[in-house]
């Protein structure tokens, strides 16, 4: 199976970049699901409705979310009548939405997505291992999952590694978002699970994780407030994580970095080129 990954949209750019691009990827690799982390995708600040439908008809299956789901205050009603968008499935019981969705593909392929937030330099959650061990659970690879694919949004690289390691043979892929900078270790482990500590994001490279960099420096320099983050206006970039998956075990057997346009040195995975 043919997995594709992007990591967090950040504003305007970002989205167009990816709308302009998925729907001919798609057809290009014969992808047979594609996940985005969404947070960032309204301006920086969350997901709208109208983003997260023109998300899901350019060719995304889900979208997940971390930090920033419900600052967009609309995202609390919408997101119970959208299955395939995701809060982190650590959040409280109470908070709305769902933190994992079984997605069936064109080919009646099964994948179990799950959207985690980490606890380190974070806000206060429940335990993510916990929750994501018990979503692992209810649908075992190769039983009732084709694939697994997990979506951890945190700061620290530590805790994103040992949660590829507790997840390692259990799932597909454990990629980690929310830093918005793409890292180099993508590679299996030892068990089989495709990793990545983060995929970076889609969004305008020439800015300060997505922002307009004058007022983040500012910020920096002077220590006092100031006017309100604007997402960088600039061409988008697309960053993620492309993965092939044994159709036998669910596990990976290929990965490799996806980055196309002009802020990253380009990658592409060469074992899906025509």
């Amino acid at each position: 199976m043919r997995l594709l990954f992007l990591g967090d949209i950040v504003g305007r750019s970002g989205r167009n970049a990816v709308l302009d691009a998925l729907p001919g990827l798609r057809r290009r690799w014969s992808l047979d699901c594609v996940v985005i982390n969404g947070e960032n995708a309204a301006g920086g600040f969350g997901i709208t409705e109208t983003i997260c439908n023109d998300l899901l008809d350019a060719g995304a299956d889900a979208i997940t979310l971390g930090n920033h789901s419900f600052d967009q205050r609309e995202a609390l009603v919408f997101i119970e009548r959208q299955p395939k968008l995701l809060r982190p499935i650590n959040y409280p019981a109470t908070t709305p939405g769902r933190g994992a969705t079984m997605i069936e593909t064109e080919s009646g392929a099964r994948v179990l997505v799950v959207n985690a937030m980490a606890r380190l330099y974070m806000d206060a959650l429940d335990d993510p291992f916990a929750a994501v061990d018990r979503a692992v659970t209810q649908a075992p690879l190769g039983q009732m999952s084709d694939a697994i694919l997990i979506d951890f949004h945190g700061e620290a690289t530590s805790e994103k590694q040992a949660m590829g390691r507790f997840l390692d043979g259990r799932v597909s892929l454990v990629v980690g978002t929310h830093t918005h900078v793409p890292t180099s270790d993508h590679r299996i482990l030892p068990g089989g699970t495709g990793y990545l500590s983060d995929a970076g994001m889609c969004g305008d490279y020439d800015s300060i994780l997505g922002m307009a960099h004058e007022e983040a420096v500012r910020r920096f320099v002077e220590k006092t407030p100031g006017a309100r983050l604007e997402a960088a206006d600039g061409e988008g970039t697309l960053s993620g994580i492309a993965v092939e998956t044994d159709d036998e075990t669910g596990l990976a057997i290929d990965i490799a970095p996806v980055r196309i346009g002009p802020g990253l040195s380009p990658a592409l995975p060469d074992f899906w080129e025509l």
